[in-house]
């Protein structure tokens, strides 16, 4: 079965994020975590998250991008154990198997939205309140650059020991 795990590309999750999901978890929208807001109190780092943040399952930390990938049946069992405990501790779940539901359902957005999708196919979110207050959610996927190669170096930062701003050489900057 493929379900969705957070990436990075670099590290602005870490600054934009109050909490950022780290590098492999598994990931679910996470807009359930939103619900009792309103637009007024989603507000800085809570607004980054709720506009475009996957939620990472154990840490529940967000992030940016999210991957296809494989999930094992055991790997499932323990997404879905983790989230039934945040359901009863942190959203109040009344019990058990009413979290249980609420953490099935979370899961089953992900893999329907995985179904079709090649594994390493990223994802982004986008959450906004339309014009009756009404949260929405969207989708999509970023597909890789047309003809040219897959991974091309634009630039790269030289470490220089030559002062600031200067190289020692020649008076140029360190940024080739």
């Amino acid at each position: 079965m493929k379900f969705l795990r957070t990436i990075r590309f670099d590290p602005s999750d870490v600054q934009v994020f109050e909490h950022a999901a780290p590098v492999d978890d598994w990931a679910i929208s996470g807009a359930g975590a939103f619900a009792a807001l309103n637009d007024d109190a989603i507000v800085g780092k809570v607004k980054q998250a709720f506009a475009n943040g996957f939620t990472g399952v154990p840490s529940f930390g967000h992030a940016t991008f999210a991957t296809v990938a494989e999930m094992s049946e055991d790997a499932r069992t323990d997404v879905e154990d983790a989230l039934v405990q945040r359901f009863l501790t942190h959203y109040g779940a009344p019990d058990d198997a009413s979290a249980r539901v609420a953490a099935r359902g979370e899961m089953a957005e992900i893999f329907s939205l995985c179904d079709d999708a090649l594994i390493n196919t990223v994802f982004t979110v986008r959450r906004w309140f339309d014009g009756d207050g009404a949260m929405r959610e969207a989708f999509r996927t970023i597909q890789p650059p047309g003809d040219g190669p897959l991974h091309a170096r634009v630039w790269a930062v030289v470490e220089d020991d030559a002062t600031p701003g200067e190289d020692s050489a020649n008076g140029e900057t360190g940024v080739a």
